[in-house]
């Protein structure tokens, strides 16, 4: 159901009332965001990070527990580059590691069973149709498609190929070798827009100034000493070390995910001034699935949701449509200087503007 059209007549709705200030609870914080300055020219695909176009480009803040600030900081440093051309999408990475170590050799195993370092990308920020990409020490590469969310029913093709992927890794250690102490290993990766716009709803290259929702993970296992390699310690889970925060331990959240702005030249990141409608969003779908969850239904009103959230007095008044299978809500966004933009939800965790 591309709006609510498909279900009038069904439909409930209902306007919500402010709740007073004193029932506000913690809302999740702003994601990090990077712009990602146009490349004057390519970098060579290597796995070192000495071309040009990387000294050009800023180093993310370092990367932090999936949890967040609740969680203490990594143990080892990880951090990323971005940039771009019209033919591609250019990601370095530089992840510290003193015991290297990586075993995988075959395409599309699941790569997150030992170190890696992982890609998501939602070009048009609907939370639908996103890649996946993870990559080990070795090159080993593993990409993915998600039409829809795990936690939404989705599932993903593994079939999913990139052509025209460029990978490249780089390791500074030596790899599967207990006896000495490693400094760690680079990877540099060209996406082809040709690929990420199939599925982008966008133009594909970017134009300057448009932001995609990016995020970036590294899975690290607490490792020991097999004979005369490593292995993952059992008994002890691995450490998910991210950019953005993602508050939960689910990567497959890309409404918390970072923003990338590609710009032609070096410019301000602009806030995403839809961030607190998602925010109200995201709230109603949390509060959705818990009520299915123990009452079979969909909430027909906001009031039975009982949302213990603070209206930001800049938004609209939220609106919910529901049967007891399916719902939609929707919020108005005013930005000054512009027209009114519309919101929309669903049951599917699909978020989008418009009609």
């Amino acid at each position: 159901m591309k709006g609510h059209r498909g279900i009038a007549g069904l439909l409930i709705l209902a306007a919500f009332a402010v709740l007073p200030a004193a029932q506000t609870e913690t809302v999740i914080p702003r994601p990090r965001g990077y712009v990602a300055v146009k490349a004057a020219a390519a970098p060579v695909i290597d796995g070192k990070l000495d071309d040009a176009a990387w000294s050009a480009a800023a180093w993310t803040e370092a990367f932090v527990d999936i949890e967040g600030d609740v969680k203490p900081k990594p143990a080892l440093l990880t951090r990323a580059k971005m940039t771009w051309d019209d033919t591609y999408f250019y990601v370095g990475a530089a992840l510290d590691e003193p015991a290297l170590w990586s075993d995988i050799t075959a395409h599309d195993a699941v790569i997150f069973h030992e170190n890696d370092f992982e890609v998501f990308i939602d070009p048009d920020g609907d939370s639908h149709a996103y890649y996946e990409f993870e990559i080990n020490a070795r090159g080993t590469f593993w990409d993915l498609f998600l039409p829809v969310p795990y936690r939404a029913g989705g599932k993903a093709l593994d079939s999913w190929e990139i052509p025209g992927l460029k990978s490249a890794v780089a390791i500074d250690g030596t790899l599967n070798h207990p006896g000495d102490v490693d400094r760690g290993w680079t990877v540099e990766l060209a996406f082809p827009w040709a690929v990420l716009g199939q599925q982008a709803n966008r133009p594909a290259p970017p134009r300057d100034g448009d932001q995609w929702r990016v995020n970036f993970s590294r899975v690290e296992w607490t490792t020991e000493t097999a004979g005369s390699s490593y292995r993952a310690k059992a008994g002890v889970p691995e450490h998910n070390w991210v950019w953005s925060p993602q508050h939960v331990v689910d990567m497959h959240r890309p409404e918390r995910w970072g923003y990338v702005q590609f710009s032609d030249k070096p410019a301000a990141l602009v806030p995403d001034p839809s961030w607190p409608a998602r925010q109200w969003l995201q709230a109603i779908y949390e509060a959705q699935r818990e009520f299915r969850r123990t009452r079979g239904r969909y909430a027909a009103t906001l009031g039975e949701l009982e949302l213990n959230v603070f209206m930001d007095f800049s938004l609209g008044r939220p609106q919910l449509w529901a049967t007891p299978s399916l719902f939609e809500a929707s919020i108005e966004t005013r930005v000054a200087g512009g027209p009114p933009v519309v919101w929309r939800i669903r049951q599917d965790a699909r978020v989008w503007s418009g009609q």
